[in-house]
């Protein structure tokens, strides 16, 4: 198991829960499906530690939209990650395990992406609802 730990904005704990295999390039959705399917749900994922941080992430890495440690969306991604970061509790430095994250998750209200997550493209092809859902109903 590779200890080293994330580095995650707080909009994208949600957005790896919702994960399908889609994303803004090749690269992008390649890098993903390693920390998705490589980590966290892999054998022992609930046990990945992630740190909270305020720009670019593991994630962004190979983003289209990145500009070296800031988004060329900045201020929509920022409003995304205002608004997760209030709802799972989450503030810059913070350390938690993914199955930390996935009980924080579990507790958000039911329409709580309706909110949250007005500002995502993703959120109308319903991946991330369906996901909340599974993750509440433990199937």
């Amino acid at each position: 198991m590779n200890d080293t730990p994330l580095r995650y904005r707080p909009h994208h704990f949600l957005c790896s829960l919702g994960f399908e295999g889609k994303g803004y390039s090749p690269e992008f959705t390649t890098n993903m499906t390693a920390i998705v399917m490589g980590r966290l749900r892999a054998a022992r994922g609930d046990e990945v530690v992630i740190e909270v941080v305020e720009d670019t992430d593991d994630i962004c890495a190979p983003c289209p939209s990145r500009r070296g440690t800031a988004c060329g969306s900045g201020y929509h991604i920022n409003q995304l990650d205002a608004a997760h970061a209030a709802a799972l509790g989450l503030k810059p430095g913070d350390k938690l395990t993914w199955g930390e994250a996935l009980e924080r998750m579990r507790a958000l209200p039911d329409n709580a992406l309706s909110e949250i997550c007005a500002p995502c493209q993703w959120l109308a092809f319903g991946m991330c609802t369906a996901a909340l859902g599974r993750l509440k109903s433990g199937t």
